[in-house]
Order: C-alpha cells, then sequence, then structure tokens
C-alpha cells in the first residue's frame, strides 16, 4: 500500500467521524467539512491505485 492510498484511509476515516459530530451537534460546517475530508480521502485513494499499478512488478 502506498502512503497515498494510506492517507486517503485516514483522511476518509476522520471526515467520517467529523461529519458525525457535526450531524450530533446539528453544526453544518463541521458537517460539510467532514463530508469534504471524505472526498479527498476517495481521490487519494485513487492516485495511491494508479501509483500502485504503474510500479513495475
Amino acid at each position: 500500500m502506498t502512503g497515498m492510498r494510506t492517507k486517503g484511509s485516514i483522511n476518509k476515516a476522520t471526515g467520517k467521524v467529523e461529519e458525525g459530530l457535526g450531524k450530533a451537534t446539528g453544526d453544518h460546517s463541521q458537517e460539510a467539512k467532514g463530508k469534504a475530508k471524505q472526498i479527498k480521502g476517495s481521490a487519494q485513494q485513487g492516485i495511491g491505485n494508479v501509483q500502485d499499478a504503474a510500479r513495475p512488478r
């Protein structure tokens, strides 16, 4: 697993927590930040997948 995929997984997980906290407290800004972090994490995982595929075996 590349570093980019690891970062993506971490961002997705923390984004999920932030979104949940935002929903629980009614903080729409926090909820949106969590969703954005999840999207960023998904993009990072995609980049990591491409990097892995491009690596010579």
